[in-house]
């Protein structure tokens, strides 16, 4: 079956929350366990250049992507 590793998954309605989304990195760095979980990002301002800028993992830009990458990003085929 393979590894599945956990995902975490953030979504960003509006500009004004960017710097939580930095602060989820910040504390999930702090906790030991960034290295631990994928991080993938959504939402309207979003960006891929936003993601990659950030660290996330990966990007979705609507629902189906996003749920194409999760997989992705645990492994699953």
């Amino acid at each position: 079956m393979g590894l599945r590793l956990p995902v975490v998954a953030l979504w960003c309605s509006a500009t004004t929350s960017f710097s939580i989304e930095r602060w989820s990195f910040d504390a999930l760095e702090a906790a030991g366990l960034r290295n631990k979980v994928k991080v993938m990002i959504s939402g309207a301002p979003v960006t891929q250049i936003y993601a990659e800028q950030i660290g996330a993992d990966g990007y979705g830009p609507d629902a189906s992507s996003a749920v194409r990458l999760a997989k992705s990003l645990m492994g699953a085929r």
